[in-house]
């Protein structure tokens, strides 16, 4: 069945949503674009100047919002108020305050999912399989260093199964010297050692659970920094690729997350992810095989599917507003802790009760 989307939004997080649509004709009909500004691409969809002017003339089955952080409550409770599901961009809102009227807004209407592609994307994907299976026992630490704040707290609340009750927060902020090869434009035409900030923080759940956050400035595309994540429990750990765990025997075990890549060597099916296995059994496969999607999009793309699903009453919320809400709580408190150089500890707020 078709879903009727809009997009709200200039930037390059609206562009993925729009390529990915018209990507999927038969799972997706953009009915709307509302872009107020110019865009550095063009697509072949009508466009709005305003979410008022769209809801008059179109009946979109959800609306997907890629605006600012600023602009992001605003455009979330006007959706709302009109009585259609909203698929927003991380975070919701830009700090405390914000969440809390936001939730306030919008909370009790349920209408609003969040974007958090980080644990849909492949290899995480397949690590959360993994855990989640019992296969290293009870998660009790997540450590990662790749990508930052509420995306990074986001992929440790997954794996710990962590609720909404206080967390407590000790960061601390470093300096050192890195070259910085590479942005999202491309190499960068200065090679020489900059100046890189880095975030180390502590993070305690609650009821044992705890995770480690580490993040350089850039390490999203600074390949000169290794993007590490490290899953720990009862029976075993995770780390990367490669998985250690006690079973039966009992005996202590190695084994290796394995993706099979089409295109490589002598297979002409294009270039494309196909699946994930472990131990012989496959842990995480692409719904999207035959459109040569990379990660990122593999998990954006799946994130929209599954808020089609839900809209049409046949899937759970992909990601509720109360845990990005969360998500970005603890994220502030990393920030916090860094600049007060204190202990932070999150209350338990209004979308956990």
């Amino acid at each position: 069945m078709t879903t009727k989307i809009a997009v709200i939004g200039s930037g390059w997080r609206a562009h993925f949503f729009l390529k990915l649509a018209l990507l999927m004709p038969e799972r997706f009909q953009i009915v709307g674009w509302v872009v107020r500004s110019s865009s550095e691409q063009d697509f072949p969809v009508k466009r709005y100047q305003s979410l008022s002017d769209l809801i008059a003339s179109e009946a979109p089955d959800y609306i997907i919002s890629a605006v600012s952080w600023e602009s992001s409550p605003e455009v979330l409770s006007a959706a709302a108020a009109a009585k259609i599901p909203v698929l927003s961009e991380t975070p919701p809102a830009p700090d405390l305050a914000g969440l809390e009227k936001l939730w306030q807004a919008v909370g009790s209407s349920h209408l609003v999912q969040v974007a958090e592609q980080y644990p849909k994307l492949p290899m995480h994907a397949a690590r959360l399989a993994i855990a989640s299976a019992g296969e290293i026992g009870e998660v009790t630490q997540v450590q990662v260093s790749s990508t930052h704040g509420y995306h990074a707290v986001a992929l440790m609340r997954a794996f710990l199964n962590a609720g909404f009750g206080p967390v407590t927060v000790q960061a601390q902020a470093f300096s050192a010297p890195l070259v910085d090869p590479l942005s999202r434009a491309g190499w960068n035409n200065d090679l020489s050692e900059q100046t890189a900030g880095n975030v180390l923080a502590t993070i305690d759940f609650g009821d044992g659970k705890s995770g480690l956050y580490d993040f350089t400035d850039n390490q999203w595309h600074n390949q000169l920094r290794h993007r590490r994540l490290t899953v720990r429990g009862s029976r075993g750990e995770i780390s990367d690729l490669d998985c250690i765990r006690l079973v039966d025997g009992p005996a202590i075990t190695s084994s290796t997350l394995n993706r099979y890549q089409l295109g490589h060597d002598l297979n002409l099916d294009g270039h494309d992810t196909e699946h994930i296995s472990f131990d012989g059994q496959v842990v995480f496969r692409n719904p999207f095989v035959g459109l040569r999607l990379m990660d990122e999009e593999i998990a954006i793309a799946s994130l929209m599917v599954e808020m089609a699903d839900w809209v049409l009453g046949s899937a759970p919320a992909p990601y509720p507003l109360a845990q990005a809400s969360q998500d970005h709580l603890v994220s502030l408190a990393i920030d916090e802790s860094v600049s007060t150089d204190k202990p932070v500890k999150t209350p338990l707020m209004p979308w956990g009760k």
